[in-house]
């Protein structure tokens, strides 16, 4: 952690590339203190795990990055900070919806579809991380979707009303803020417990696929590198890295 004792920045711009990559740029002209978040109307190139699009329509959703500098973390330890980013989401918009659960490894879904993703972006240096961007697209407000992801809702589409984005925004950020701490004060357990509680399909067994084909598992647990572990009707436990391996809907 920088010290760098200056409340954090929140800035908000009409339209970027990318949340990520404007917060990026900000960085690299001046050292922001930890915590600062861009947050824009309008992405034009909004970016998800392994290249991924985000559909977001200007003006209706929160899109926004915010910077930490975690660098009394291990490198392989950083799944914690996907694990807080995805508990302050679903404690966030578990004020206005049930049934809110964190899909592994950071996808935020209400049942079976998809309300919110995230990117992180992670530079190292060493054996600890130098700086973490974390990008998060959350839909609040969006009434239709065309794109071709295959599951995707709003807060709206669910309740039926109007959301505030700067209020839903600061929402995030108490609770971010105070998962952080927790981290910092290597309370990983505690963390890690209240990740797998609202883990996605946690509670049965239900249908996966691999490279070899598809079979039905329960959620073993998360390792603390963030790998799954499934257990198989027969008992049998398989472990797999992001993007191994998928939950079939």
């Amino acid at each position: 952690m920088k010290e760098n004792k200056e409340a954090p920045q929140i800035m908000h711009l009409p339209e970027v590339v990318s949340t990520n990559q404007s917060l990026r740029a900000c960085i690299g002209s001046r050292l922001l203190p930890e915590g600062s978040v861009l947050w824009a109307d309008n992405q034009t190139a909004g970016r998800g795990q392994m290249g991924n699009s985000w559909e977001s329509e200007p003006g209706k959703n929160l899109t926004f990055s915010v910077v930490l500098y975690p660098d009394v973390i291990p490198v392989n330890r950083q799944f914690l900070l996907s694990q807080i980013t995805a508990l302050s989401v679903q404690e966030t918009l578990s004020q206005y919806t049930d049934e809110v659960r964190i899909k592994w490894p950071n996808d935020i879904y209400w049942k079976d579809q998809k309300i919110c993703g995230m990117l992180v972006e992670n530079d190292l240096a060493g054996t600890t991380i130098y700086c973490s961007i974390i990008g998060i697209g959350l839909n609040l407000n969006q009434e239709c979707f065309v794109s071709n992801a295959p599951n995707p809702i709003s807060l709206s589409q669910i309740t039926g009303k109007h959301y505030d984005r700067e209020e839903i925004l600061h929402q995030f950020l108490s609770r971010f803020y105070s998962y952080y701490l927790l981290l910092l004060q290597e309370k990983e357990e505690e963390i890690r417990q209240a990740y797998q509680s609202v883990l996605y399909r946690n509670d049965a067994y239900y249908p996966y696929q691999d490279a070899e084909g598809s079979f039905d598992a329960c959620i073993e647990g998360i390792e603390l590198t963030g790998h799954l572990l499934l257990k198989l009707r027969d008992g049998s436990i398989r472990r797999y890295a992001f993007k191994e391996v998928s939950c079939l809907l």
